[in-house]
């Protein structure tokens, strides 16, 4: 099985309080950059789905992961490379030439050249919450989807049986190959993704592994090409979706003290109006 995971470097969530707006702009200086964590959820089950689980330095697959931005970035894809991905591609690209439908059409058009058997990817990036570009690429290709999965299972190496969340309960969806597919959090469950190549007592470790310092130094020495932008989606660059400015919200007000509930009541009558 051959897979194409989407690979992006976002903003650390955790450090949402550094984030600043200069002239409508975003400063991303003193940033900290981690995956998406959505996109490593996709890294690891790319990695369950082509391995036996007893044994996962034999890897009985390939797994590709590709980004898009610049220089910098490889140093996400390297990430994954170490954790046993086999090779990377990164897109040269800045965030102001991005949005999901470019990414998608690029995303196609390295589909048309690596012809994976599945494009594996994040439900959406932390930053944007788009969700958009696995229904997209998707569409452009003409390959089914199955978007937003819990668990996985893979039968044959042809096809994909899905369960995926809807509302009121979980809905299970069966994908031939080629096929795109996101995940959501609960992918990474230790009986999450189910390989044709591992044991049904075979138990994962909750969440996505790390890589030792061995993977880390041997993953500098694994493929990593460069591609143009324009080489993939052409002269059609425009953006169809544009962020005219950012603002922070404005300030909360200082609270106040009351001295009885009576009070409290009637401030919450009179000036909150939220009784």
């Amino acid at each position: 099985m051959k897979i194409l995971v989407p690979l992006k470097r976002v903003a650390d969530p955790d450090n949402a309080n550094k984030v600043k707006v200069n002239a409508g702009k975003l400063e991303t200086t003193g940033l900290e950059w981690k995956p998406n964590p959505f996109d490593e959820y996709a890294v690891e089950t790319a990695l369950r789905l082509t391995e036996n689980g007893a044994n996962t330095k034999a890897r009985l697959g390939e797994v590709i992961v590709v980004t898009f931005g610049p220089k910098e970035t490889e140093t996400t894809l390297r990430g994954a490379l170490a954790t046993g991905a086999d090779r990377a591609i990164r897109v040269d690209a800045t965030d102001d030439q991005l949005d999901g439908d470019v990414i998608a059409r690029a995303l196609k058009a390295i589909a048309e050249q690596e012809k994976p058997d599945l494009i594996l990817c994040g439900k959406q990036a932390v930053d944007g919450d788009a969700n958009q570009v696995g229904q997209l690429v998707a569409e452009y290709l003409g390959w089914p989807q199955a978007t937003f999965a819990g668990s996985i299972v893979s039968e044959d190496d042809k096809s994909l049986l899905v369960v995926r969340e809807v509302d009121g309960g979980t809905i299970s969806l069966r994908v031939s190959f080629p096929a795109v597919v996101s995940v959501d959090l609960r992918i990474v469950a230790p009986k999450s993704v189910k390989s044709k190549h591992t044991a049904d007592t075979h138990t994962y470790a909750d969440g996505v592994r790390f890589a030792a310092l061995m993977a880390i130094m041997a993953a500098k020495k694994k493929p990593l090409v460069e591609m143009k932008l324009a080489d993939l989606v052409g002269a059609d660059t425009a953006l169809k979706i544009k962020y005219d400015a950012f603002e922070l919200p404005p300030a909360r007000k200082a609270g106040i003290k009351v001295k009885t509930v009576a009070e409290l009541v009637e401030k919450l009558k009179s000036e909150a109006k939220a009784l």
